[in-house]
């Protein structure tokens, strides 16, 4: 089995938005009259879903029309807040120059807007290197179903197997997991450095690392380096 692409969840993953969203859609529920979801709310029930799908749940006996207004007045607040904070993350560009020189695919699926991942795509020096994205205006059902992820792995051309996913939320990582690709979970953006998806693809090609064990003169074994082989483990 060999690697070939890399994709990538942007909140959480890409882009420490989390909170912008939370904000944002509060702040719009605010000036519109309704109650603000809870933060034990946001967090156990309402992280990496699309704000419309967060809207029908919080507020289902409103007319979709006036959740539509209260999504587009978040939509103007996230872009505001990002506007202010987004910014390049040196660690995101290394990973993400180093894997396309190496000739891995790379895109980023997202269950935000279009508008808003190809804003965030391009403050953060990150769209020269994606193949595409994918947002949740790309696709009929957002995570947790998979849906996002079969269809990028179907535009590649590749099947689940060569494929790794980097996902940080429940949502996104049932999503990742229902693909059948490979899961990388990220905790916190800095995860996603180019050590750690190195050393993660490393294992999954079978790529693995030994210990260049030699006799010395006294007949006791001892360690003169790391040697990599694939698909062994030498002792």
């Amino acid at each position: 089995m060999t690697i070939k692409a890399v994709l990538f969840d942007m909140d959480g993953v890409l882009l420490d938005a989390k909170e912008w969203h939370y904000e944002a859609l509060n702040k719009a529920l605010e000036l519109k009259g309704y109650a603000p979801i809870s933060r034990q709310d946001h967090l156990t029930t309402y992280d990496g879903l699309p704000t419309a799908v967060k809207l029908r749940r919080h507020l289902p006996d409103i007319s979709e029309e006036k959740r539509k207004e209260i999504n587009a007045l978040k939509q103007e607040l996230v872009l505001e807040i990002a506007g202010r904070l987004c910014k390049e993350n040196p660690l995101h560009v290394e990973v993400l120059h180093a894997l396309k020189q190496k000739g891995y695919s790379l895109a980023v699926c997202s269950n935000s807007i279009r508008h808003f991942v190809d804003e965030m795509m391009i403050k953060t020096q990150l769209k020269p290197y994606l193949d595409f994205f994918l947002s949740n205006q790309d696709v009929t059902t957002p995570k947790p179903n998979p849906e996002i992820y079969l269809t990028a792995i179907k535009r590649l051309g590749l099947n689940p197997t060569e494929v790794v996913i980097c996902e940080d939320n429940p949502h996104g990582l049932a999503a990742a997991h229902a693909s059948g690709a490979h899961v990388f979970q990220v905790k916190t953006v800095n995860d996603v450095c180019y050590q750690n998806l190195k050393k993660f693809i490393e294992q999954l090609n079978g790529v693995k690392k030994y210990e260049n064990r030699q006799i010395d003169q006294d007949g006791k074994r001892v360690v003169r380096g790391k040697i990599y082989a694939h698909g062994t483990q030498h002792k």
